[in-house]
């Protein structure tokens, strides 16, 4: 069960929607489909070693109270931080949701 004073950050999930122009130009945007509230259950921000050499990773995971229709196409913005979602774990039956997510490169 999720707690409601647990929640006490703000995070807003965002879709990408594609728009064609009549050039047949293609554009990307990216669109809030929830504002939701979110318990903060990590942030972490660790160095590893990659392939080309040494690099960030930062990751967070949130929980939310349950909301059908959430992708890991999907991401989520908090604190004007956007992350991608890399899993989403169910919290009970339909309870919450657990969005486990990383940093977007820029």
């Amino acid at each position: 069960m999720i707690r409601a004073g647990k929640l006490d950050r703000e995070i807003t999930i965002e879709r990408e929607n594609e728009t064609v122009a009549a050039s047949g130009a293609v554009s990307k945007t990216w669109a809030p489909i929830a504002t939701v509230r979110a318990e903060l259950v990590q942030l972490s921000a660790e160095e590893y070693l990659t392939g080309f050499g040494e690099g960030d990773a930062s990751d967070a995971v949130f929980r939310i109270r349950f909301l059908s229709g959430i992708t890991t196409a999907d991401r989520v913005t908090f604190d004007s931080t956007v992350y991608d979602i890399d899993e989403i774990v169910e919290q009970g039956r339909k309870r919450g949701l657990e969005l486990r997510c990383s940093l977007v490169a820029s």
